[in-house]
């Protein structure tokens, strides 16, 4: 059984005891987060549900495990010829959450 969320403009696709990384959610560590824009459903049977654009009855739960910074990315630009180069890092927060259960009714 998988679903595909909505998470922040980007979809993704989750399993139960799943663990993943996604944008930062205001949680704690520990925290349960419950998330219901539910786009698409395979069940056991192997039959799918596709919302139009969410599917109202089905809900994921997850645990929050760790909130964090990923590894930094370097941004560098140069024009040739110009003498001009510019170097910037970025460190992006997410949070890494654990998929509990997939809850259809």
């Amino acid at each position: 059984m998988y679903a595909v969320i909505d998470l922040s403009g980007k979809q993704q696709r989750v399993e139960k005891n799943e663990i993943i990384r996604i944008e930062k959610v205001s949680k704690n560590i520990g925290d349960e987060v419950e998330f219901d824009k539910i786009m698409m459903l395979q069940d056991e049977n192997g039959e799918v549900k596709i919302g139009t654009p969410y599917l109202n009855d089905i809900k994921v739960t997850a645990k929050v495990l760790a909130q964090d910074r990923a590894k930094k990315i370097i941004v560098f630009k140069k024009k040739r010829r110009k003498s001009y180069t510019k170097t910037q890092g970025h460190r992006q927060y997410y949070t890494e959450i654990k998929i509990q259960d997939i809850i259809s009714k």
